[in-house]
Order: structure tokens, then C-alpha cells, then sequence
């Protein structure tokens, strides 16, 4: 049986109240934080020293995704600042292996990402490795952006390759959306707007989490 897991994005929380924010999801398995430099993706978002500050008022592990051009280069920074888990994207300039290897030697774990046009062959040397796939559903760099449902096959395919490990959506997760991507063998689901615009975000995170396990249990029966 596999383990639903609900993890908010702060890109849509409001970023003047972070701590009152993360009070309001405390509800959720991971918190997903977007890091984004301006050149990978169009969008500039935080750095490490956010990280490490909102760190002290929230005890929910974090999940973060390097949307960055090097993350080799700052997976150390993003560690010592709190990061739980670190993933960073396939088609980065670093080289994946090693990468993957400095998370681990800084006592993390790794996941690498694949945006919507990247396919599953890019991770399959290293799935061995991987905590976790993150399977882009949207393109990365921008919030509110609607699911890609045709990007279902590669979650089956992960499965299909006997990959165990957790695999993520990230883009356009809804009470809807999430039906789909856990009926396709997901179990991570990062959901920003669905969650934080939410008049009650802990019901909403049960809602997406029920609504996920009723999907992959009526798939796999």
C-alpha cells in the first residue's frame, strides 16, 4: 500500500505572513519549497537564507526543488539551511551522478525532476538512488498553471520499471487532478493554489489526500 502524501507550495502562500502560513498547513507530509534563479526558469523566487529561517517555526520535513542552472553548486547551501529532501532538474548543467551523490553525502535525500518534454530514459540510470521523481505537470518556473494530464505516462512508466521509490506531480494538482495522477501510480502531490487559497487548508489537504488513495485504490483492485 502506498503512502499519500500532500506537499504545499509556499510560491502561493503569502510571503509577507510566511510563519502564520506554514501554521495553516501544518497538516501537510511535506512542505515544497520553489527555488527558482531567474535563468533555468524565467522567475527569481528565495534562497537558502529563507530557508534556513522559516526552518525554525515549521517542523514538516522540506521538499525542495532547485529550479536552478547549477545545482551542484548550492545543494550544500539549501542542505545547511534545512532542506529534507533536495531535487533538482535533469536537464540542469550538473552532472546528475554527482549531484546526486554530494545530497547524499550531506545526509539528504536526493530526487531528481523532469520537466514536461524531458523523458523518463534522462532518470532511469539513477532510480536506484532517487528518494523520489519528480514528474512535472505544468512547465516549471510559474504558479496556477493548469495539469498536464498527458504527462501520465511516465508516472505509469516508472512504475512499470519497478521504481518503488515516492513519485511526485508538481502543477495544476487539484481535489480533481490528484485522481488521475494517483490512479497513475503517484503518491507525492504538490498542490499551491488548491491548498493556500483555501478558506481551510487542513480540509482541503485531507480532501486531496482521500481523494488520492480512493484513486489508486480503485486502480490497483
Amino acid at each position: 500500500m502506498m503512502t499519500m502524501k500532500i506537499s504545499p507550495s509556499i510560491l502561493a502562500s503569502d510571503y509577507a505572513n510566511l510563519a502564520q502560513e506554514l501554521d495553516r498547513i501544518a497538516a501537510s507530509d511535506m512542505i515544497h519549497v520553489d527555488v527558482m534563479d531567474g535563468h533555468f526558469v524565467p522567475n527569481i523566487s528565495i534562497g537558502a537564507p529563507v530557508v534556513a529561517a522559516i526552518k525554525k517555526v515549521c517542523r514538516v520535513p522540506f521538499d525542495v526543488h532547485l529550479m536552478i542552472t547549477d545545482p551542484l553548486d548550492y545543494v550544500e547551501d539549501f542542505a545547511r539551511a534545512g532542506a529534507d529532501l533536495i531535487c533538482f532538474h535533469a536537464e540542469s548543467n550538473s552532472d546528475i551522478g554527482a549531484t546526486i551523490d554530494k545530497i547524499h553525502a550531506l545526509g539528504k535525500q536526493a530526487a531528481v525532476a523532469l520537466k514536461p518534454k524531458t523523458p523518463v530514459d534522462a532518470v532511469v540510470p539513477y532510480l536506484d538512488r532517487l528518494a523520489m521523481v519528480l514528474v512535472m505537470t505544468v512547465e516549471p518556473g510559474f504558479g496556477g498553471q493548469s495539469f498536464m494530464a498527458d504527462m501520465m505516462p511516465k508516472i505509469t512508466q516508472l512504475r512499470a520499471l519497478g521504481y518503488q521509490g515516492d513519485i511526485e506531480v508538481d502543477g495544476g494538482v487539484n481535489a480533481d487532478t490528484v485522481k488521475l495522477a494517483a490512479a497513475a501510480g503517484a503518491n507525492v502531490f504538490v498542490a499551491g493554489s488548491a491548498v493556500f487559497k483555501s478558506d481551510d487548508p487542513a480540509a482541503t489537504i485531507a480532501l486531496l489526500r482521500q481523494n488520492a488513495q480512493e484513486a489508486y485504490e480503485k486502480e490497483t483492485e
